[in-house]
């Protein structure tokens, strides 16, 4: 083996970049558009082109990775599509900030300088995240990288839209819709987020036309009753069934509006009475849709009140509201007012209180295409992982509205339909036209309206393959064999992802979906600035490197349960990267005069067959957990294999031979085994750490002409299995951590010499141990070990059980009984002193009201702490005294 020293310590810094550049160097991230080796495919959630990189991006792309690297290793012909969402209202937002800064605006460029300007901001600044995930350890084919906004797939969405428009499948129309004032846009249900709001509930008397009584009705928006255009009650409403079609005075604005009768109207709200504002109410449209209402819009694109509002013009929505408020009290209008709290919306970008409003918009017609993937999923064509989640997304998808398309921003892919100004013809094409098809005119006037971020998103497992061009790739890559994202948009992007590659590919976009949780801090609370508990994912590799902050990653990914993480979670891996560097070392020394090509002529010792037979299990469960994406899983099984295993185990037992107390013969098999084992063992875990293992891989070969990432999964071996030697093995390590374990609770110093006595239930049993003999005497640190069958037990001796053996531990002479339990009493006085103190604390009333809840949490922690080593103590203290009994 080639001799190259390790340093003290693994340097990530140095080690990622040199490795990165490496693979690059020779393309081992690119994917074959023909290939005889299987197809497996991953699109990546593309980030936007504005973002940088948080810990969602970092867990969703670990994970991806994780799942690539193994089915690379596993000989599949791997593509992971990298590219990036051109992200219509954030960008705009960003260069629009920008150019106020400079003092002008978007409408001062005029559009075409400013989608310019939006470029040139691309260019510029840009795809930082593309870097950042290159930091990750991300192997995508990065020559395929795509953007929604490049030439190809700008050219399927304007395929996929006229197909669906001349399908019948998308309209234009008068629709309530989600307005945000700030970003001057329609966002669609999806987009809105909602907050709970401290509010009130305003009373309001509307008087009878005929001046015969009052009706009052309810309202947490008393401004928008400016547009009301009906009251509406239950009709099996006995108060009100003889007041249905007659009219009120609508207060302030002083003019008739009907009594109207619907099944919608709750009795038990309020009065039993709503108002029907139409143009700012969701439920209101409907209804006036079903009863002829007319529909008065009072709020514009701005959310001030138009000139529909009275004197209230030019005011802005929550002045208004305080001024119609006063105005109804002043005219003996308001009856009463309650504190009330209610879901508020808000623009999931700018965080603005969204406004119901009347446009017109572009729509597709939704529910054909649910249909097909609803049945999708219950067909298992697509499995969505954890199952859990189907019951979601059937809900969603079997009550879901049509799809609000059209935005009112100038970044994005602008609507390919035109309007003849001489004929008034609507053209729909995939090519700008140069003149009307009915008239000849070359007066053409495009929509002004682009379409919403996500429909382009929606194409992305297709077009970013080359559709609607019938290229190598789409033939080879699709469908993909797996998405990987977040549950939190299920419905924003996968089910539509879903709905379009069974509408434009006739199949399911992708095979499986796996999603996962929210990245939460270690109590379990959402990360954010303003509470100080955000993890900023660059900083965490800048301080304990790639490998373990991957690892911590997969290490908390259980599935439907969120990722608790915290910077102590991540130094814990950066140890475990520690101990596996310290172990390289241990093992390129003892394989320094290794020859990988001798004849051995000598059986495997109990511990090297013993290694082997884990190390099968280890693979197996290995394999099996990512195969069903259970990320958690898989890393504990390589963590217990590595840290427990080879270290704590096999090196140690293997010591004796490679320093030379055997034969020779002895030596070089085991030199064998822990060059197989450790070459397996990284291999079992690259796709976590990749940037350690190809640096030890590379040491371990003596050469860097081919790297791990493209060398064979490990698979079971059967010449390998042998429960009979771990199950021998078994018992002699639970004899030495029996004796450890005394040694500890009896304060007996790691360097004193022990004499052993044991007893074993047969003959069997016996020959094991016996077997086992040099193993326990070296690990044990023991003077002597004497093994019969069925021994009474001795006086003075500290006693373990093992099924129906029992381990003897004579103590005279080595440790101070009386002394001890003197000690042992002492400290139980002081522990149980504490421990009646943290009690009393945590059950005082005042204490859990005024302290902190991480205080609170400290000293809950404290107890847990201070009840642990009561136990222990307890425990030791009854062993002495069962002994001087």
């Amino acid at each position: 083996m080639a001799k190259r020293e390790l340093g003290k310590a693994f340097e990530p810094a140095a080690a990622e970049k040199r490795l990165y550049e490496y693979w690059l160097k020779n393309n081992y991230f690119h994917a074959q558009d023909e290939s005889e080796a299987p197809a497996f495919s991953i699109v990546i959630p593309p980030p936007n082109v504005t973002g940088m990189l948080h810990m969602g991006h970092a867990l969703n792309n670990t994970l991806q990775d994780i799942i690539i690297r193994f089915k690379r290793m596993q000989g599949y012909n791997t593509l992971w599509m990298p590219g990036m969402d051109h992200a219509g209202i954030a960008t705009q937002n960003v260069v629009e900030q920008q150019l106020i800064k400079e003092g002008t605006s978007r409408h001062e460029l005029g559009r075409e300088k400013f989608i310019a300007r939006v470029w040139e901001w691309k260019e510029k600044y840009g795809g930082v995240i593309i870097n950042q995930l290159k930091r990750l350890g991300c192997s995508c084919d990065w020559e395929r990288q795509r953007f929604t906004m490049d030439k190809g797939l700008s050219n399927a969405v304007r395929e996929v839209f006229v197909r669906l428009y001349n399908e019948g499948m998308i309209y234009q129309g008068d629709y309530i819709v989600n307005w945000c004032p700030r970003c001057h846009t329609a966002i669609s249900d999806l987009e809105v987020e909602f907050k709970q709001d401290q509010s009130f509930l305003w009373n309001i008397r509307y008087p009878f036309a005929d001046g015969q009584g009052e009706i009052v009705v309810a309202t947490t928006r008393p401004e928008t009753m400016l547009g009301d255009t009906a009251v509406a009650v239950h009709p099996n409403d006995e108060r009100y069934k003889d007041k249905i079609g007659k009219y009120v005075i609508l207060p302030l604005m002083n003019k008739k509006i009907p009594i109207i009768a619907d099944d919608y109207v709750t009795m038990d709200f309020g009065s039993g009475a709503v108002k029907i504002t139409p143009a700012s109410d969701p439920n209101d449209f409907a209804m006036a849709q079903r009863h002829n209402l007319e529909i008065i819009a009072v709020i514009d694109g701005n959310g001030f009140i138009n000139e529909n509002g009275g004197v209230y013009k030019g005011q802005d929505r929550y002045e208004a509201r305080k001024n119609v408020v006063d105005d109804l009290e002043k005219g003996g209008y308001l009856v009463g007012t309650e504190p009330y709290a209610h879901n508020v919306g808000q623009c999931y970008r700018c965080k603005t209180d969204i406004e119901p409003m009347v446009s017109k918009q572009w729509f597709v017609k939704i529910k054909p295409l649910a249909k097909q993937a609803i049945a999708a999923v219950v067909k298992d064509k697509t499995k969505i992982i954890p199952k859990t989640w189907e019951a979601t997304y059937f809900e969603w998808m079997n009550n879901i509205r049509d799809w609000c398309i059209s935005r009112q921003l100038w970044w994005g892919h602008r609507i390919p339909v035109w309007y003849c100004e001489n004929c008034k013809k609507v053209i729909v094409a995939t090519v700008d036209p140069d003149k009307c098809p009915d008239c000849g005119g070359t007066s053409l006037k495009q929509d002004e309206d682009v379409l919403d971020t996500w429909f382009s998103s929606a194409l992305w497992p297709f077009s970013t393959l080359g559709w609607p061009k019938e290229t190598k790739a789409l033939k080879t890559f699709y469908p993909t064999s797996l998405l990987i994202t977040g549950f939190d948009i299920l419905f924003f992007w996968v089910a539509r992802m879903m709905m379009m590659g069974l509408y434009v590919m006739k199949d399911v976009p992708f095979k499986h979906v796996y999603l996962h949780a929210l990245v939460r801090d270690e109590k379990g609370e959402k990360m954010s600035k303003s509470k100080g508990n955000s993890i900023d994912p660059l900083l965490m590799i800048d301080q304990y490197g790639t490998d373990a902050f991957r690892f911590t990653l997969a290490a908390y990914t259980a599935q439907g349960r969120d990722v608790r993480l915290s910077p102590e979670r991540i130094e814990g891996y950066k140890f475990f990267v520690n101990k596996i560097w310290n172990a390289s070392k241990l093992t390129f020394t003892n394989l320094e005069d290794f020859d990988e090509s001798a004849t051995l002529n000598v059986a495997d010792s109990l511990p090297d067959i013993w290694i082997k037979a884990r190390l099968n299990r280890a693979i197996e469960e290995i394999t099996l957990s990512l195969d069903e994406y259970r990320f958690n899983d898989a890393a504990a099984a390589v963590y217990r294999f590595i840290w427990h295993e080879l270290c704590d185990w096999y090196l140690e037992l293997s010591k004796p031979v490679f320093y030379g107390k055997g034969a020779p013969e002895k030596r070089q098999a085991a030199q064998k085994t822990l060059y197989v084992v450790f070459q397996t063992m990284l291999q079992l875990l690259h796709p976590f750490m990749p940037f350690l293992t190809e640096e030890l891989w590379q040491v371990l070969r003596g050469s860097d002409k081919d790297s791990i990432m493209v060398s064979k999964f490990p698979v079971i071996k059967e010449e390998w299995i042998n429960e009979a030697a771990e199950k021998e093995m078994e018992m002699i390590m639970e004899i030495i951590t029996s004796v450890r374990n005394i040694r500890g609770e009896m304060r007996i110093a790691p360097s004193q010499k022990l004499n052993v006595l044991i007893s074993a239930a047969d003959e069997q049993t016996s020959k094991i141990i016996e077997h086992g003999e040099n193993y326990i005497l070296n690990l044990a640190n023991l003077e002597s070990m004497k093994v019969e069958i069925n021994i009474i037990e001795p006086k003075g001796v500290a006693t373990a059980v093992i099924g129906s053996t029992k381990i003897f531990v004579p103590l005279a002479g080595i440790v101070d009984i009386s002394g001890e339990k003197a000690r042992l009493e002492k400290e139980l006085a002081k522990i149980s002193k504490d421990l009646e103190q943290s009690s009393r604390k945590l059950a005082n009333r005042d204490f859990r009201a005024k302290a902190a809840p991480e205080i609170i949490q400290k000293e809950e922690d404290k107890l847990k702490d201070f009840q642990k080593k009561f136990a222990t103590l307890e425990n030791a203290l009854k062993k002495l005294k069962g002994l001087s009994a």
